[in-house]
């Protein structure tokens, strides 16, 4: 298998690799990731117009790529930068359970995705949830033509500042059933919906966001009633593949600044990459790191295969971006000694984005057990 990127991918790499060196420093970024917002508006319309929202959106969602190896270019240069626009929110978990569930008219939304026109949420995530992908408490009712949404979601990313949610419901069976779960595309001002807006440790913004009687048309239904599950479980898979290759790209550069720092700091009148013990812990870490590239490959080219396996080769590179990232971001800061944990250092950023990337969409612990019961899964067809 040729996993050489084509020359539109390279391109796509170089200019925005360039972009966020020139255009993204981390002060402006920090000060950004502070504001009340969590993003700007300014850099969000640069992205669509540089093509990095439409490259990851397919065709006939009006965009060019959407491939597992176009999601894995564009996040591995946003890890680089720590960029904080909504990506992953709105041109990746949304803007799939979209295309993969909606109709026609309800594509349409897709375009202004593209073009940054709109921002679209997606709201699963629920108090004590744990990751279950089909633990889904919030329920949908009929009334009506409609619909009426009551309770509650966790952690919604961008939520403030989103024109349009994609929400998960329950309208049957158990709280925790697979069949029953019905995904429903709402607006943010609609009646009934209220935020509660946070900063995270790492940068930007989320919303707990309550639904208390939020009234909407049948046209809002995404997909069939009830047979949600295969579209959050795309969706999810096609984040955790970004989130994999952000954090190889922010494993890099953490790397990258570590060696430079391992050059220029002196001891004893020498530079301290010259002492064999950081020798032997910085090759060890770069070990780990292209172990996490190859993580991130796999991932990328299975993203079109079978569910099972998809799935399997996107909870094995979760596991271990979790383990390396964790790794990575704590050698990395002991290498730089007491310096390393300064606001001012990016490193202390980078280290902080990478423990938190374990804990989107399912931590090591979690994917792990998922990776297992997906092979007894296997097992069993096979039997």
């Amino acid at each position: 298998m040729n996993f050489e990127h084509t020359e539109e991918r390279r391109m796509l790499a170089d200019s925005l690799n360039r972009f966020i060196a020139e255009q993204y420093h981390i002060e402006a970024r920090n000060k950004t990731a502070a504001s009340t917002q969590g993003f700007s508006t300014e850099i969000w319309q640069q992205f669509a117009e540089l093509g990095v929202i439409g490259a990851l959106l397919r065709e006939e969602d009006g965009g060019f790529g959407g491939g597992g190896f176009d999601i894995a270019v564009v996040f591995e240069a946003l890890g680089r930068g720590l960029v904080i626009e909504p990506l992953l929110g709105s041109a990746v978990l949304a803007a799939e359970a979209i295309s993969h569930a909606g109709n026609d008219e309800q594509k349409a939304v897709l375009a202004g995705i593209a073009e940054a026109s709109t921002i679209a949420a997606f709201a699963h995530d629920e108090p004590g949830s744990h990751y279950e992908l089909s633990r889904v408490g919030l329920t949908a009712r009929r009334d009506g033509d409609g619909w009426v949404l009551d309770g509650a979601k966790a952690v919604v990313a961008n939520a403030e500042q989103a024109q349009l949610i994609v929400v998960s419901a329950r309208t049957a069976g158990a709280i925790d059933d697979q069949q029953g779960i019905s995904l429903f595309l709402v607006r943010a001002d609609a009646a009934g919906l209220t935020m509660v807006g946070t900063p995270t440790m790492d940068g930007g913004r989320v919303a707990e966001v309550t639904f208390s009687g939020v009234r909407v048309g049948a046209d809002a239904l995404l997909g069939a009633e009830g047979q949600g599950y295969p579209t959050l479980e795309r969706a999810v898979g096609r984040g955790i593949l970004a989130l994999c290759a952000e954090a190889l790209g922010a494993m890099e550069a953490a790397k990258e600044a570590t060696l430079d720092y391992l050059r220029t700091r002196k001891q004893f009148g020498v530079p301290i990459g010259s002492f064999q013990a950081l020798q032997h812990r910085m090759a060890d870490l770069l070990l780990e790191i292209e172990q996490a590239r190859s993580a991130v490959i796999n991932a990328a080219s299975a993203l079109d295969a079978d569910r099972i396996t998809r799935e399997r080769a996107l909870s094995s590179a979760k596991f271990s971006i979790g383990r390396i990232g964790t790794l990575v971001a704590e050698e990395c800061i002991q290498l730089h000694g007491g310096i390393g944990m300064t606001w001012e250092l990016p490193m202390a950023h980078f280290a902080k984005r990478l423990v938190m990337i374990d804990h989107q969409l399912g931590d090591e612990d979690h994917h792990l057990e998922r990776y297992i019961a997906l092979g007894r899964e296997l097992e069993a067809q096979a039997a």
